[in-house]
């Protein structure tokens, strides 16, 4: 974060930032083995976490090692140059086309369109910054607050809300600022519900996670405690029983995690998810819309119903954020609406996230939802439900009513109608339900003799 010095762990001043100790490997540093087997799956040590770490895909050189196609592409070297990559060898194999339609390449290889920023992006569009009374804390909400423990990630994100800080430099809070940040919470005991995140909490040693669970802990105020991670998406094998283990003793604690593309959905993904459910720990999953990856209907569908599949729970479908370097992925609002239109009716309410805009100026989060009222009167308000249905519901009675005289057999019932109290419902004439009820009726006529 901002006016911060690093230092590496057991040295530098009690209030700099800590260096992670698999940060400390510079990329010429990384397994040589795994640049000669780009892709394999098969290297001995693929399943150790801070292997995958050390041998991320940091440099053009490394990348076009990987995908050899890359290497007339210089533009993205100047790209990468202001926005860092990194790319966990477990997420690059994801990759089944190196190029923009690939939705897991275009999610962390950079694209020359991050330069490409209109005026209105800004670095901090949602005021971080400015809500900081402790470097790390931001305090927005009355009730909850988010640490910020880490500045690195196993694999950058192109769409990152936090591209100001991401990659530059990968370090951890300081001893001496979690003390800040824990006398804030202590000093006001309106903050029960702290979300830990980064840069990615699960990137750092389990023994340091529990130093942060546990001076959150020590809070009495504090009644629950958030993680938000990717690891499960990008590095599933960093979910470990001994980190497990070790969340386990700070319940009640929930783990957001962060699914765009139903490709993510792996046998690994699954197995990392699993684990941290069988600890009883409750997942969430928070996506971004992201223009030309997950932006139609039919794939937030599969990716929803993948994921309760997974036991995680799809919680928030995000905005892309104004924020600069990633204007190429924004859709319009209007998108996340039919998107969500589509889903309603369609996949069970447990698998429906909700759509937000995270609003520029600090304004927080904002619902954004089809309109299902459309019309409220004293004694009615008429809603439509997702196949068009328009009902007539009717408000508690309070005394003399109006005049609800049922329509005549020739009136056809029109929006005043239910509002006013005439009418119960329109139907729509093709809804797929009444098809399936005029198909059982028929099959009742049949067997029981009468004529259809």
């Amino acid at each position: 974060m901002q006016g911060c010095e690093s230092a590496s762990e057991g040295g530098g001043s009690s209030d700099a930032l800590v260096v992670p100790s698999w940060a400390v490997a510079d990329a010429v540093q990384a397994d040589p083995v795994a640049r000669k087997l780009p892709l394999s799956t098969n290297h001995r040590r693929w399943n150790d976490w801070l292997w995958q770490m050390k041998n991320r895909i940091r440099t053009m050189a490394q990348l076009t090692e990987w995908f050899p196609v890359l290497r007339e592409r210089l533009d993205l070297e100047l790209v990468a140059g202001k926005y860092p990559m990194a790319i966990t060898p477990y997420y690059a194999s994801l990759i089944k086309t190196p190029d923009p339609s690939d939705p897991i390449f275009r999610m962390c290889v950079p694209d020359l369109a991050e330069l490409n920023n209109p005026p209105f992006l800004r670095d901090d569009p949602l005021e971080e910054e400015q809500d900081m009374p402790v470097w790390g804390l931001v305090h927005r909400y009355p009730d909850r607050a988010l640490l910020l423990v880490t500045t690195g990630c196993s694999l950058y994100c192109r769409h990152c809300t936090r591209k100001r800080v991401a990659g530059t430099r990968e370090v951890s809070i300081s001893p001496s600022r979690l003390a800040k940040a824990a006398a804030y919470l202590a000093a006001h005991p309106e903050i029960t519900d702290v979300i830990v995140s980064g840069g990615d909490p699960f990137t750092l040693p389990t023994g340091t996670i529990e130093n942060v669970l546990a001076t959150i802990r020590a809070v009495p105020s504090v009644q629950i405690i958030r993680i938000g991670t990717r690891t499960p998406v990008v590095l599933p094998m960093r979910i470990t029983d001994e980190l497990t283990e070790m969340l386990r003793k700070y319940h009640p604690l929930w783990v957001n995690t962060h699914f765009n593309h139903p490709d993510e959905l792996t046998t690994e993904a699954a197995e990392a998810c699993a684990r941290l459910a069988d600890a009883g720990i409750p997942l969430g999953n928070q996506s971004v819309l992201l223009r030309g990856i997950n932006d139609t209907p039919r794939t937030i569908e599969d990716l929803c119903r993948g994921l309760i599949r997974m036991r995680v729970r799809p919680y928030y479908l995000f905005q892309c954020d104004l924020v600069r370097g990633i204007e190429h992925f924004r859709t319009p609002i209007s998108r996340g609406l039919e998107i969500m239109e589509y889903l309603r009716g369609r996949v069970s309410g447990l698998a429906i996230p909700t759509f937000v805009v995270d609003a520029p100026h600090g304004g927080g989060k904002i619902p954004v939802l089809p309109n299902y009222v459309v019309s409220m009167s004293p004694t009615a308000t008429v809603l439509r439900n997702f196949e068009g249905m328009l009902v007539s519901y009717p408000e508690p009675c309070r005394g003399s009513q109006e005049d609800r005289s049922e329509l005549r057999e020739d009136e056809t019932p029109g929006v005043w109608e239910l509002v006013s109290g005439r009418a119960s419902a329109i139907h729509p004439a093709r809804a797929r339900r009444y098809q399936r009820r005029f198909r059982q009726e028929c099959s009742t006529l049949v067997e029981i003799g009468e004529p259809l």
